[in-house]
């Protein structure tokens, strides 16, 4: 114990500094809170803490106790409030997390002059228990009762004034990006109904210490009047079904996610914290063991096990908005979420190429094509590969292509090399859907091209060699291949949308793709940011821990600010998909694929900077994303769109067209 020498505010609506500093403050004071909770009990020396689980229904128990020994007159709505969460009990009340029980902004040290927490006081009611609990309790001021307004206020929790800012969406939004979960609080009705059923029961408790002279405050005979209306407040509180944030969603109020977005990105997180991250090393360890064999091609058994929990529990084809139900807007913060763990978006069957390639079938394939290819993808039964690129020529420029689809009798016979084929390495990849030359001189360069359907076993097919990145053959995503396609015969009927249609169908596939690109490349780029945070905050270096060096703290800043500015753009281009589609969000998209690389690869840098020689070995992940993103970041071709933003800005701006180079850069790979 020691003497902590700060400021304690006593009202709660902090009227001695102005809105700035009062949100500056609680915003502390909730991050705080965050940090409490994603304490290990564990690793603080804390085992058998508190009394285990069940926290929920002790907590129930002892408020009920307490009140039933203190009242002096019967009160239906605490007997109705009591039932009501005695019945209501969350289905998690075996959470067993570090918790205050008292916290709020007055039981805190805040610096005489910032911002910034000191010490929390009045661990009395500490233990393990449900961390909605204390998050419930320290807001529960934002739904006080207006009867007995003024009392209740001053004399309960002390605050004489309404609390405008923060608001309650803004705090939650702030505790819930700390945790790294939903605003979609589950069961947060049930915990801010507890609060007040506790605040009623203590004020019960106050009045009964009065009517046998053992009160200290000298207002206690008025505390008989307040019991009634909290009560009735929480059992107001019990009905609501959703305490997430309706104004402000998690990309922070500008970007609107819909309810069954968050409930499926709650849930994703949840699948990934529970089984994903655990099977993280099983897997590792497989593609390690099986490096110099035929085996490294196939996928590990607990890949395929966590293939079919997922589609079990309804988290499958995410990706496809008409599967899902999902937005762009909705399936981008999901496919951030999954960038975190290399693995995965397989995991989800929200893979590429897999991906792009049910994109196509889907919008532009025959029912026929549908049947025999579409449905085993969407069933995860196959996998796919997209050939595009060819090794003998310039094929950021698409119009460069020299493979050929030509017409023969009820057939097409295809011609060519391609190679930066992903995926054709598993053994499970059936079917390639190719781009290549239709000849039509009298027709646009842009409508010369064409895509068709080619089963992987088709005669004349043959896989090359695997190409590696920096030496790695990448065999988790099936590898990168050079393919040949010697006179390949196929129906005719495998043709898509029609011949000349190519770059049709790569507008609308490649749109969506690049922002499911980017926004999983931000999710690996938090987490080479929280394991550079870890890194500085473990290690020292003359003296001092690595984060308080300038430099460090400078780059972890500078990080945070890249991830959020190429989150919140990739963020409104999905929503100008959504509301306006892929042609009039090209130059969104084509922003979007020059910011995104740029921050992930400053972020993944600075990350194995801190690391030093562990950040370029094995027994991180940062290599690994150092090897993968430039060629994310070639593919996105972010210097040839570099150069069309300002021109597709200017020239849209000058007479509201497009010029079809302008058009080419929005589709080329």
């Amino acid at each position: 114990m020691q003497h902590v020498q700060g400021r304690i505010f006593r009202d709660l609506s902090l009227p001695e500094v102005g809105p700035a500093e009062r949100s500056a403050l609680y915003i502390a004071m909730i991050e705080t809170l965050a940090l409490l909770h994603s304490f290990d009990l564990q690793s603080l020396g804390l085992q058998g803490y508190g009394r285990g689980p069940g926290y929920c229904r002790r907590q129930v128990s002892t408020w009920k106790r307490q009140y039933d020994a203190a009242a002096h007159t019967d009160i239906p709505a605490m007997n109705k409030l009591a039932e009501w969460l005695a019945n209501n009990l969350p289905h998690d009340d075996n959470e067993e997390r570090l918790i205050h029980g008292d916290f709020r902004i007055d039981n805190i040290i805040f610096h005489p002059t910032e911002a910034r927490v000191l010490a929390v006081l009045d661990w009395e009611l500490s233990t393990a228990g449900h961390p909605l609990a204390d998050l419930a309790y320290a807001t529960l001021f934002y739904f006080w009762p207006t009867s007995n307004k003024d009392f209740s206020q001053g004399a309960l929790l002390g605050f004489k004034d309404t609390i405008e800012t923060p608001s309650f969406e803004e705090l939650v939004s702030i505790y819930c990006r700390c945790q790294g979960v939903s605003t979609t609080l589950s069961n947060f009705n049930f915990f801010l109904a507890l609060s007040y059923f506790k605040m009623a029961a203590i004020s019960q408790g106050v009045y009964a210490r009065y009517l046998i002279g053992n009160a200290s405050a000298e207002n206690s005979h008025e505390f008989a009047k307040i019991v009634k209306p909290l009560a009735e407040r929480g059992l107001e509180l019990s009905k609501r079904s959703s305490f997430s944030s309706t104004h402000h969603s998690i990309s922070g109020g500008l970007f609107h996610q819909s309810r069954k977005g968050q409930e499926i990105l709650l849930k994703v997180k949840q699948f990934m914290k529970q089984h994903i991250y655990p099977a993280e090393k099983e897997i590792i360890k497989y593609y390690a063991g099986h490096a110099n064999t035929e085996e490294k091609w196939k996928k590990p058994p607990l890949l395929e096990r966590l293939k079919e929990m997922a589609k079990a529990e309804g988290l499958w084809n995410l990706f496809l908005p008409d599967v899902s139900g999902l937005s762009q807007l909705d399936y981008a913060l999901i496919a951030e979420e999954t960038g975190k763990c290399f693995f995965a978006p397989e995991v989800f069957n929200c893979h590429a190429p897999d991906t792009g390639n049910m994109e196509v079938l889907h919008m532009y394939g025959t029912e026929e094509q549908k049947k025999e290819w579409l449905e085993p993808l969407l069933e995860g039964k196959i996998s796919s590969c997209f050939c595009m690129t060819e090794p003998d020529v310039a094929s950021s420029d698409a119009t460069n292509m020299q493979c050929s689809i030509e017409r023969d009798g009820n057939s097409y016979v295809i011609s060519g090399k391609k190679w930066w084929s992903s995926g054709a390495g598993n053994p499970n990849c059936k079917v390639a859907i190719v781009m290549g030359k239709t000849e039509n001189p009298s027709a646009s360069r842009y409508k010369q091209h064409s895509m068709i359907i080619v089963p992987m076993d088709t005669p004349g097919l043959k896989l090359i060699r695997p190409l590696s990145v920096f030496g790695y053959l990448d065999e988790i995503h099936g590898g990168h291949f050079e393919i040949h396609f010697n006179d390949v015969r196929v129906p005719v009927s495998n043709i898509i949308l029609g011949e000349g249609r190519g770059f049709e169908i790569a507008q609308g596939r490649l749109g969506p793709g690049r922002i499911h690109h980017c926004m999983r490349s931000l999710g690996a780029a938090e987490t080479a940011l929280q394991i550079m945070c870890q890194r500085a905050a473990q290690r020292e270096t003359f003296g001092k821990k690595l984060y308080h060096h300038e430099v460090v703290a400078h780059w972890i800043a500078e990080c945070r600010l890249s991830i959020e500015q190429a989150r919140l753009l990739t963020l409104k281009t999905a929503s100008k998909l959504d509301m306006l589609g892929n042609r009039k969000a090209r130059k969104e998209v084509a922003m979007t694929k020059v910011a995104v690389p740029r921050a992930v690869l400053k972020v993944i840098d600075c990350a194995i900077q801190v690391c030093g020689g562990a950040g370029v070995s094995q027994d991180f992940p940062l290599a690994s994303m150092k090897r993968l993103q430039p060629v994310l970041s070639w593919s996105l071709q972010p210097s040839i769109h570099l150069k069309g933003v300002p021109a597709k800005a200017a020239k849209v701006s000058q007479d509201g067209t497009v010029s079809e180079y302008l058009e080419l850069e929005a589709f080329c790979k």
